[in-house]
């Protein structure tokens, strides 16, 4: 069978999913298992796939649900315990305290806590950590979630301390082949090769990265604000562009002087520091405080199950600052000392003790194996946190009691979304090996669309790690298919290979703002279960603006030679030229 139909017959999975989840709006529960039944499908009649290993996908897709239900539930728990405490109505008017305006509450607490906290842990923490604080905040659900999924972009790269790629990258690239490349480009040390790739992708996020505090307050202003407008929130134009360049100039430097494993958590920590400094004194701040219309308004799907309990509600007094937000600061400080290598705990927290790492490997006779590592997982800190906040903020053991029955039953709807739908991800990328020889689905369409985009290939690579992502749910499994791939085109084009490795990686972090699995956790999250297809809607134009960009600014980079008005910048400085005419066109004096 040729290329060509074979990377049409593999998009089918994406096609249906795009139709049924986000053009139909079918919820997940629905639309996923037809996604499935189409992967299913192909996998045993077009590549021949033995029925042992399409289980065996299937189910290593359960078992990698469970362990994202688990981490959900240790999210909810801990806000729930928080507004149990009383807590959250101290951080609530501590924001207020800084401003009550909300397009600058979702900068601080979306795009520069949700940085830190993805510097630290990555794999969808962001979502688990910021977007329930927001709808503790009085943020819609969906506005919570969406903004929680649009600034899982510029920070995913160097997430969890840089596994994307000092995992993703490294085990894609891994081959003697490369490591002869590196040692002739005067890398001995393949880590320090990986560090230069790493500042490359850092110097491409950085320049995309400018404007997504400005996207994410105009969507958040077009789709949830009273006057359905991208103005209000494009007013606050040197706000946002001032807390991009604080978290991104700082992450340039450490990408580029450190490595890979810290430039997201510091800064989203340096960003944090400067800018609620800045807003405290009101540098840049709008002159006038634009907020939500009343809920009474709000349109029913913005809405979730997460609600704030009538009981929490009830004055207990207030709470200092600092003691109120003492959990996240737990969860901060565990996550990093966690994952520091400094430190080296994770040789025991994932050690291959069976207490510690339970696993089931070669899952009915395949090569597909799973595992779990509850002591590794940000759910377990959430859970070790809660108890700690019984302690510390003095909860009785019957708002504890009320704040477990609350998160289970916020869990259980959303366990469903999520079970019927990593399965169908898992048998997609795990459809390798069969019967008649074929390379997995995303492979065979990526080099599909290869052969049709040539010399232009680097505006196509950043959308191929962006399928990665948006199929696997993660960035690292992005660059893990794809970076060898992306390494080998670069070459046939004869250009930098491993620039366009730094757009795969790149790409295959805009793929989290849309990434199907990615939403349905922030989703269960907020309680907005059945609404995944219309979050998805709302991210696609962020999704479209990053990868374009990014591919954009990569064509021009490795194109260079031919000046720098080469179709690359031509398209990167349009692009940005469009954003300054918008907010030239939604700041101007009306006469």
């Amino acid at each position: 069978m040729s290329t060509s139909i074979l990377a049409i017959l593999s998009l089918l999975p994406i096609i249906s999913v795009a139709i049924f989840l986000v053009i139909l709006r079918w919820p997940a529960s629905k639309a996923m298992p037809i996604a499935y039944i189409v992967a299913a499908a192909l996998a045993f009649f077009v590549w021949q796939l033995p029925i042992p290993k399409i289980l065996a996908a299937s189910v290593n897709g359960l078992i990698i649900a469970g362990t994202l239900i688990y981490i959900i539930f240790g999210a909810i728990l801990l806000l729930n315990t928080l507004q149990q405490s009383g807590a959250m109505n101290t951080i609530r008017q501590g924001f207020s305290d800084i401003t009550p305006d909300r397009r600058i509450q979702v900068i601080i607490i979306a795009w520069l806590f949700g940085t830190f906290i993805e510097g630290s842990a990555g794999f969808g923490t962001p979502a688990a950590v910021a977007v329930p604080l927001m709808v503790g905040l009085g943020f819609p659900a969906m506005a919570a979630v969406v903004a929680g999924m649009i600034i899982q972009s510029t920070p995913v790269s160097f997430g969890a301390m840089g596994t994307p790629i000092l995992v993703g990258v490294s085990t894609g690239l891994q081959s003697p082949e490369l490591n002869a490349y590196a040692e002739g480009l005067g890398f001995l040390v393949w880590e320090d090769f990986l560090a230069d790739i790493g500042s490359k992708i850092a110097i491409i996020h950085a320049s995309a990265g400018t404007f997504i505090p400005l996207l994410v307050t105009g969507i958040m202003t077009r789709f949830f604000g009273a006057n359905r407008s991208f103005a209000d929130g494009f007013k606050v134009w040197k706000f946002a562009i001032f807390a991009a360049l604080s978290m991104t100039i700082p992450y340039l430097i450490v990408a580029t002087f450190l490595g890979p494993e810290f430039p997201s958590m510091f800064g989203g920590m340096f960003g944090l520091a400067i800018v609620v400094t800045a807003a405290k004194n009101g540098f840049l701040m709008p002159n006038n405080y634009w907020d939500f219309d009343t809920k009474e308004n709000w349109e029913a799907e913005w809405t979730g199950t997460m609600q704030a309990d009538p009981a929490a509600l009830i004055d207990k007094g207030r709470m200092s600052l600092i003691r109120a937000w003492c959990p996240y600061l737990f969860v901060a400080g565990l996550l990093v000392l966690s994952r520091l290598r400094a430190v080296n705990m994770e040789a025991f927290l994932r050690s291959d003790h069976p207490l510690i790492t339970w696993s089931w490997t070669e899952i009915f006779g395949s090569d597909i194996s799973a595992s779990f590592q509850p002591l590794w997982s940000p759910g377990t800190i959430f859970i070790i946190v809660s108890l700690i906040t019984v302690f510390v903020h003095g909860l009785k053991g019957s708002e504890y009691r009320r704040a477990l029955n609350n998160s289970f039953k916020t869990l259980i709807p959303a366990s469903t979304a999520l079970i019927v739908t990593v399965p169908m991800v898992q048998v997609f990328i795990n459809s390798d090996g069969g019967g008649v020889g074929y390379e997995e689905m995303p492979l065979v369409l990526a080099e599909g669309v290869a052969s049709l985009a040539g010399s232009a290939w680097p505006f196509f690579s950043t959308f191929i790690g962006g399928l990665g992502a948006f199929v696997a749910g993660s960035n690292t499994v992005s660059n893990m298919m794809f970076s060898l791939f992306q390494f080998g085109v670069g070459e046939e084009i004869m250009v930098d290979p491993t620039w366009i490795v730094a757009l795969q990686a790149v790409g295959g972090a805009s793929g989290n703002i849309i990434c199907v699995h990615n939403v349905v956790a922030a989703s269960a999250v907020a309680g907005l279960i059945g609404k995944e297809g219309s979050v998805i809607r709302k991210t696609l134009l962020p999704f479209l603006y990053y990868a374009l960009m990014t591919g954009a600014l990569g064509y021009g980079i490795v194109n260079i030679r031919s000046g720098i008005f080469n179709a690359g910048f031509v398209v990167a400085a349009a692009i940005v030229a469009t954003i300054i005419y918008y907010i030239y066109k939604y700041n101007k004096v009306s006469t």
